[in-house]
């Protein structure tokens, strides 16, 4: 599931980001991304039937319907982006357990990347749009997730607005994250050198039995 998930991520991408792209292959990528997308939906299918209480499976992963759900009505298609990104975390809570530094950079980076194609998508034909190149987006997706703000680039439709709070709430989040492991090795470091301290005042030794 993570090859199809990068592979729709490059269909999705490809036409938002050259629009000089031929008719042919701009249709082909569309129904590939799709097709892909359709895959997402098979895999949970499988993965409710699978469940020994299927109403209960589709109640705890209510967000994983409404993504398979919610992105075939054409204004919400850009909620596709965000099954892309549930495909990718599921795969990286798996392999990233214990290293939180490396699951929020992560996180951190996918947030920019997919913040930046969905508001370049959502704002690069819009009337009075100031964000209407790849690198005008990834500058404002990279000032909106870090809650710097400048204001120099923004969205003007509502669409691209809606991406900009769910990258805003992201942001704060990661930011939230990074400080709490950032204080919690400090807490570490500081209990180790008080232990070490601690020994070494009451003179005991490794070497030395007791």
């Amino acid at each position: 599931m993570i090859l199809l998930a990068l592979a729709f991520l490059v269909a999705y991408a490809w036409p938002v980001v050259d629009r000089s792209l031929d008719a042919q292959v701009r249709s082909f990528l569309n129904a590939f991304s799709w097709t892909v997308y359709a895959a997402f939906a098979i895999d949970f299918v499988v993965r409710l039937v699978l469940a020994d209480r299927r109403s209960d499976y589709a109640k705890a992963h209510w967000y994983d319907v409404g993504l398979i759900a919610l992105p075939v009505l054409r204004p919400l298609r850009l909620l596709r982006l965000l099954a892309f990104a549930r495909i990718l975390n599921r795969s990286a809570a798996n392999s990233l357990v214990g290293r939180v530094s490396a699951y929020v950079i992560g996180a951190a980076l996918m947030a920019w990347g997919l913040g930046a194609l969905a508001v370049l998508d959502a704002e690069q034909d819009a009337k009075g749009a100031n964000i209407t190149s790849l690198g005008d987006a990834m500058w404002w997706a990279a000032t909106t997730v870090t809650t710097v703000g400048y204001g120099d680039r923004y969205p003007v439709t509502t669409t691209g607005r809606f991406v900009a709070v769910g990258l805003m709430v992201v942001g704060i989040a990661l930011l939230g994250a990074v400080t709490a492991t950032v204080a919690a090795w400090l807490v570490g470091q500081v209990q180790q050198e008080r232990a070490a301290d601690l020994g070494t005042a009451s003179g005991d030794s490794p070497d030395e039995p007791r």
